[in-house]
């Protein structure tokens, strides 16, 4: 691998334009090759970034040298694009969701383990500054022992995001696999592996063959409960994207939360990083006061340092953060919820013969 490394990226949409000004603006890398289906705007992206575009990436691949690809495409592409790049051992960063179903993404997972070509989940919030210093605190004797968590993903997405990308509205789109995805990594990293779910949804306001509103109970192995809100036509701040500060593109609420994490012996408010928790040693009380620490943190892009770790993985200095194996077991727990909804029961995250909980 010579010192410039060439990147390809297929689907030069909304977060695919963010990975090509990243990849851009590093000394080392170039964004060399476009895949994408051919249109004014396509054509007038590649031009514009003097880059070739490819209306497939097997061809891409064929014509092309790179030493690495971004997939950002619409999730029905997902499998067959990370699929041509495994098998032409290029390391790939797939956007989230791995793939549109879990089948495949095991498919997908286990091809990556046994060609030994590494393979990202786009959960980019992986890399956040905030998710360490959130879990020290959860993990300290002022927190205790998780009890309950409670989450939000609330938002409105206009109607010319449906209108530029009518995927979105179809099978294979809606907001559990576009948004409710990175939540459910968290709620692991966080909270553990999940057990059971129940879940219920609507599409009664937009009326899209997918769902707009989803609400759902969550048991952890280790015994705590979650509930969950999800939708993408409520008018609400009460979102990651709108708390964590971390995209300038949204407005900013750094004093709401989107998280609320409680403990046997004290709570976090999360991302704005309250935390209360009653004295060390002394016998906890709802008559008690607590004692209260606002912690500190470093913010930074975690786009970006997602993708100084591709670069790192890419250069063999580390393995993979958010592998396809992760992204295979959060598809597990869309999958569970995918089938509560369906049929209105408690259901359990199945998981294949290989796979462990712990």
């Amino acid at each position: 691998m010579s010192d410039g490394l060439r990147f390809l990226l297929s689907g030069p949409g909304l977060i695919g334009k963010q990975h090509a000004r990243l990849i851009n603006s590093r000394p080392d890398s170039s964004l060399s090759v476009v895949v994408a289906p051919p249109s004014t705007r396509n054509e007038a992206f590649a031009s514009a970034i003097e880059a070739p575009l490819y209306a497939d990436i097997e061809t891409a691949l064929k014509n092309e040298r790179v030493d690495a690809a971004i997939i950002s495409s619409p999730n029905s592409f997902h499998f067959d694009q990370a699929m041509s790049c495994i098998e032409e051992g290029i390391p790939a960063l797939v956007e989230k969701p791995l793939t549109d179903n879990v089948d495949t993404a095991r498919i997908l997972a286990e091809r990556s383990a046994t060609l030994k070509v590494p393979v990202l989940t786009g959960h980019h919030r992986t890399y956040s500054p905030l998710l360490g210093a959130a879990s020290a605190f959860l993990n300290s004797e002022r927190f205790g022992e998780l009890v309950a968590v409670q989450g939000t993903a609330l938002f409105y997405k206009p109607a010319h995001y449906f209108k530029e990308g009518v995927w979105r509205t179809k099978i294979g789109g809606g907001p559990v696999l576009i948004n409710l995805i990175h939540e459910i990594g968290l709620l692991r990293y966080f909270c553990g592996e999940i057990k059971n779910v129940f879940a219920l949804a609507n599409n009664s306001h937009r009326r899209f063959e997918v769902e707009d509103t989803v609400a759902i109970t969550f048991e952890f192995l280790n015994g705590a409960l979650g509930s969950f809100l999800l939708s993408d036509t409520a008018a609400s701040s009460k979102s990651w994207e709108m708390t964590s500060g971390e995209n300038p593109a949204y407005p900013s609420f750094p004093k709401e939360n989107c998280y609320h994490f409680a403990g046997t012996n004290g709570s976090l408010d999360f991302p704005s990083m309250r935390a209360r928790y009653y004295a060390i040693g002394s016998d906890p009380s709802w008559w008690s006061a607590f004692e209260y620490d606002e912690l500190s943190v470093v913010r930074a892009d975690p786009l970006k340092l997602q993708l100084d770790h591709f670069v790192d993985v890419l250069r063999q200095k580390t393995t993979p953060k958010a592998s396809a194996r992760d992204g295979y077991l959060n598809m597990l727990v869309v999958d569970a919820i995918k089938r509560s909804i369906g049929s209105q029961t408690v259901v359990p995250c199945r998981l294949g013969p290989a796979e462990t909980r712990a």
